[in-house]
């Protein structure tokens, strides 16, 4: 329940994400901001994350109004974007190593396009829980697919660059500024996860 602590690793970790999304999207008419959790964990069934990504959804709302939304969270703050998905103004949901306990409810993620990358020597989530949320919302009427990135960490230090570069990729494209990577776009069409990223 203690605040996070104003070194927090993981925020950091999201910074070189956001430049990146700012800098692939500059020109355009698009928004990029950050949640910050009220709360250092999910905290059960009170799921505060997903809370603090609600109203953060639901302030934007009042400010800008219907725009597009696609929400882009890592480990903990990928499983608040997934469960938060169902919100209005989201389009697409960008999980890095998200925290996908078995189970989880998928079915607000109809009508929306997700995207799960894991890395496969991630040893704090497990990879084959982005896979599972990937086939079951597929069933519940998503577009998504789960990228298993090769020699990938939870993390995301290991091929650093790469994580950035699919995650602006399918950020523009989830938005319709730029096509979507060709594997991801592939997986979309023909409703399978794509290969490993190399």
């Amino acid at each position: 329940m203690a605040p996070p602590s104003r070194w927090n690793l993981a925020a950091a970790r999201m910074r070189p994400f956001t430049r990146a999304i700012l800098g692939a999207t500059e020109g355009h008419d698009v928004l990029v901001g950050r949640v910050r959790y009220r709360h250092r964990g999910w905290n059960g069934e009170r799921a505060d994350a997903a809370v603090d990504a609600r109203r953060a959804l639901d302030e934007l709302e009042l400010l800008a109004g219907a725009v597009r939304v696609v929400l882009v969270g890592h480990s903990m703050g990928g499983r608040a974007a997934l469960a938060v998905a169902g919100h209005d103004l989201v389009r697409g949901v960008v999980g890095l190593a998200p925290w996908c306990p078995v189970g989880e409810p998928v079915e607000q993620l109809a009508d929306r396009r997700v995207v799960l990358v894991h890395g496969d020597r991630d040893r704090t989530t497990d990879p084959l829980g982005s896979r599972d949320v990937a086939r079951r919302a597929r069933s519940a009427g998503a577009d998504a697919c789960a990228v298993l990135m090769s020699g990938g960490d939870h993390a995301m230090l290991r091929r650093a660059g790469e994580w950035h570069t699919l995650t602006t990729g399918l950020v523009s494209g989830l938005l319709g500024l730029a096509p979507l990577p060709g594997p991801v776009r592939r997986a979309f069409e023909e409703g399978r996860d794509p290969a490993t990223s190399d």
